[in-house]
């Protein structure tokens, strides 16, 4: 057997009376659907529930499987410690998981450990499932840092799992969509709340999961959804098969998503290879991104990929553009990853013999000492957006009515500590902030008096 069938559900804590008080009504089609999809799923007569949550502990380069033979807790962090779940985990099935991960050196297994406490996005889902089926077995997995891609790849795995072990398996993708729907909502608004969650809407009523292996981080981000990666997984498991979806409810009258869908897997269909087709479709746009980076990006991204790869700094090349080997400056070089800073490392004068070293120097630096961060992993180049910071020579000022957050940046000084922040980055609204922040960076607390520099940066995209 392999996984049968999956359903997508929300997991809003007012969903149950005794944390709504009467709100609940208000997504009484939310609640039908969820009973509807769990009798669905319960159809199926499954040996095994693979529960999918973004809320569980996760890593930022590891899938964890909850490790605990029974599951009981209660909603006492919500106000209702008188809703209450009890199960039993699939212990030959996560085992056999742990085991087949391992062999294939995929980062997915029992690493974390008991896993005692269950999150609110495993409980709503298993509190429902208790009332349409008493006994179940249950294996909770959580998200991780690592690319949509392995989130894909996991979803064939436990296919693959289920297949060796002759497992009847389904799937529940625990995750709510946009929380921005609405100003007066918990989070606000952005306009790419409603934009996610038609994406999505379209993605469950067609089953064609390419578009949301290909959905913008950009996307994901501002729209504060935390379903995503759950999703991804569950599609992965349905790899290579045709899929019968249906979408039963989606609502948002608090400003958050919730939407309801039940899919089930059919015939060998191998036009069906999404992965693939996601691998293929992420490799033609490197390759145009690479094609429009100037020669410092460019530079540091061969400097990176070939450190990340080989472990080793690299030669020189001799095709280097000229004003990088002829000029001096600091330089900072920056990483990111679906919109989150990934690593950032500079010089604030010139260290080295030229731009070039330079750049090479911090470009390693970056993406393997910067503390803040664990090492790039070779999994993650396709993904790294790079921008290099040529400074210009600083000067010192004697206000901040000299500052502009926009065009300079800034540097503060004081008894021998110093803490630097760029000009022009997102989410730094004021010079006071950006102020605040360079102090943080120097360990300079807010009282200390500070002598304040400015500069200018040539920035390289």
């Amino acid at each position: 057997m392999t996984v049968l069938a999956a359903i997508a559900v929300p997991h809003p804590p007012l969903i149950f009376p005794e944390v709504g008080n009467g709100k609940e009504k208000e997504i009484q089609k939310t609640i039908d659907a969820y009973r509807e999809a769990m009798n669905f799923l319960t159809d199926f007569e499954p040996d095994t529930i693979i529960l999918l949550s973004p809320h569980m502990r996760w890593y930022v380069d590891y899938f964890h499987v909850a490790l605990a033979e029974k599951i009981s807790d209660n909603f006492a962090q919500f106000g209702a410690p008188e809703v209450k779940i009890t199960a039993a985990s699939d212990e030959s099935f996560i085992g056999e998981l742990n085991t087949f991960c391992q062999a294939r050196g995929f980062p997915c297994g029992i690493l974390g450990g008991h896993e005692q406490n269950i999150d609110h996005g495993s409980f709503i889902p298993l509190r429902f499932l208790t009332e349409a089926k008493k006994d179940f077995k249950v294996v909770r997995i959580a998200i991780s840092g690592l690319s949509i891609y392995y989130h894909y790849l996991l979803g064939q795995i436990l296919n693959e799992v289920s297949s060796k072990l002759n497992r009847r398996s389904v799937v529940i993708a625990s995750g709510d969509w946009s929380h921005k729907l609405l100003d007066d909502g918990p989070y606000g608004f952005t306009k790419e709340g409603p934009e996610f969650d038609a994406k999505v809407r379209e993605i469950f009523k067609t089953a064609n999961f390419l578009p949301l292996l290909q959905m913008s981080p950009q996307l994901c981000e501002a729209a504060g959804e935390c379903g995503h990666r759950p999703f991804v997984i569950m599609a992965g498991a349905f790899d290579l098969r045709t899929v019968k979806s249906n979408l039963l409810s989606y609502e948002g009258p608090f400003g958050v998503g919730y939407g309801v869908a039940t899919f089930t897997a059919g015939d060998v269909d191998k036009k069906r290879n999404f992965g693939a087709q996601f691998s293929e479709w992420k490799q033609k746009q490197v390759a145009a991104q690479v094609q429009k980076e100037d020669a410092y990006v460019r530079f540091a991204r061969y400097c990176i990929e070939n450190f990340v790869l080989s472990g080793k700094p690299v030669s020189m090349p001799q095709n280097v553009a000229s004003e990088l080997v002829q000029n001096r400056a600091g330089v900072f070089v920056s990483l990111k990853m679906h919109g989150q800073l990934r690593g950032c490392i500079g010089t604030i004068a010139p260290v080295y013999a030229n731009i070039a070293d330079e750049i090479a120097h911090n470009a390693i630096a970056a993406c393997s000492q910067d503390p803040r961060f664990m090492a790039v992993r070779p999994d993650e180049l396709a993904d790294l957006v790079y921008s290099v910071d040529v400074l210009m020579p600083a000067e010192p000022i004697t206000s901040t009515e000299e500052l502009n957050i926009k065009k300079y940046g800034v540097i503060v000084e004081s008894n021998g500590k110093r803490g630097l922040l760029l000009p022009d980055i997102e989410g730094i609204d004021s010079i006071e902030q950006q102020v605040a922040i360079a102090r943080q960076k120097g360990n300079i607390a807010p009282h200390e008096p500070v002598q304040l520099y400015r500069f200018e940066v040539v920035r390289h995209r």
